[in-house]
């Protein structure tokens, strides 16, 4: 369905940045991707499951929903990875997109890797191959400091 149109031509109706959550949760030394099926520029990459924040709900909620959601797994979240805007634009002066996406980290509760909603295939992917995916521009950085952020807890 196309977007409601905002003020001036080409405007979206909700005015850029939007708020996004999305986490990365680790079973054992693997952690939990999903393969991006929305047509777009990320169709086909893997990356963490996230999405939109709902209008009420905080953010580490969006981000367990979105987790259910998009790869049929229960998670537990640790805690706040980063906060990460992307910004896409068409040129300079023009801004396609704005999100600012609240990262979070933590461990799978239960169930089993199954893709939903705009994801083609969810799976759990050890830790140390996950560079050999096609994966969305921060995945890798952001599952190298969550692992780090989980082992010292842990210590």
């Amino acid at each position: 369905p196309m977007a409601a149109q905002g003020t001036k031509p080409g405007e979206p109706a909700t005015p850029w940045p939007r708020c996004a959550a999305s986490a990365a949760i680790f079973r054992g030394r693997e952690v939990l991707l999903i393969q991006r099926g929305k047509a777009g520029p990320l169709l086909g990459f893997w990356s963490l499951p996230g999405g939109h924040i709902e209008p009420g709900e905080p953010a580490r909620a969006a981000a367990v929903r979105e987790v259910r959601e998009e790869a049929g797994v229960t998670a537990e979240l640790a805690g706040l990875l980063d906060v990460h805007d992307v910004i896409r634009r068409e040129r300079p002066d023009r801004l396609t997109s704005h999100y600012l996406i609240a990262v979070f980290y933590g461990r799978w509760a239960s169930g089993e890797p199954q893709p939903g909603d705009d994801a083609v295939a969810a799976r759990f992917v050890p830790v140390d191959a996950v560079h050999v995916l096609n994966t969305t521009e921060c995945t890798p950085e952001f599952i190298r400091r969550a692992w780090s952020l989980l082992q010292d807890a842990t210590r």
